[in-house]
Formats: C-alpha cells, sequence, structure tokens
C-alpha cells in the first residue's frame, strides 16, 4: 500500500463515521483503525527521507574518503618530488613537476569536496522538496478531516 491509498482509507472511514447529534458537526470513528493506517503511513513514507537521512549519515564519510584521496595524491606528488630531485641533472625539472602534482592535488581534492557537497545538497533539497509535498499533502488532508467534521 501506498500513502495515497492509506489516505483514501482514512477519507473512506470518515466517511462512513456517523455524526453525533447536537454535538456540532463531530463524529465518532474508530479511533484504532485510524491508528493503524497513521502507522501504514509511517512505514510507507517515501524512500528519499530515508535516503536523506543516510545521505547526511554518510555526508562525513564521503568528505573522509574525499581527504584521505586527497592526501594519498599529494603523499604520491611529494614522493615523485624527492625522487626527482635526487637525480641532480633534472632538479629544475622535478621541482616543476612537484608544483604541477601539488596542484593537481589540491585541485582534485576541491573538486572531490565540491562533488561531495553538491551531491548531498542535491539529495537534501530533493528530500526537502519530498517533505514540503508531504508535508502539504498532510495539511490539505487535515484542512479536508476538519472541513468534513464542520458539515
Amino acid at each position: 500500500m501506498n500513502i495515497e491509498e492509506i489516505l483514501d482509507m482514512l477519507d473512506e472511514l470518515l466517511d462512513k463515521s456517523w455524526s453525533l447529534p447536537l454535538s456540532g458537526g463531530r463524529s465518532v470513528v474508530d479511533d484504532e483503525k485510524i491508528r493503524e493506517l497513521l502507522d501504514d503511513v509511517r512505514l510507507n513514507l517515501p524512500s528519499e527521507i530515508k535516503q536523506a537521512k543516510a545521505i547526511v549519515a554518510d555526508r562525513a564519510d564521503i568528505l573522509a574518503t574525499a581527504k584521505r584521496e586527497a592526501d594519498a595524491v599529494v603523499r604520491r606528488a611529494e614522493d615523485r618530488a624527492r625522487a626527482l630531485i635526487a637525480q641532480e641533472e633534472i632538479i629544475k625539472q622535478a621541482q616543476q613537476k612537484a608544483a604541477e602534482i601539488l596542484s593537481q592535488a589540491q585541485t582534485k581534492a576541491k573538486e572531490l569536496r565540491n562533488a561531495s557537497q553538491d551531491f548531498s545538497d542535491d539529495l537534501l533539497r530533493q528530500s526537502e522538496e519530498t517533505l514540503t509535498k508531504l508535508l502539504t499533502e498532510v495539511r490539505t488532508t487535515r484542512q479536508a478531516m476538519r472541513n468534513s467534521l464542520r458539515k
């Protein structure tokens, strides 16, 4: 069952409820059935919400992995630079190459950080949009329920 079906069942339950005389339009409903349906809604929340929670938890891992990769690239660059410097005839070339590798490593580290940040931000934005949509649906349903109780 998806959330729409569960909400339809809630709506049906309200339609089938009977009104109390002299109660200002209040109705009697099966509270156990409503609780069951609300539990079903909770169990059927979209996977985007679960993904958003996982992304938030994994964000630190993504950034740590990017830093480890960047550090490894920097270490390799430094090792390569030392090896080139050890060769007397190409000292100048070794210094230039080391600077290039270090610059590339920093650029790649920055790109990895930016990419992971963009990825996390995009997934969080999507989750936020989904949550906003669901909140709007819940509010609309609540208002409809209130309106139907007032009739």
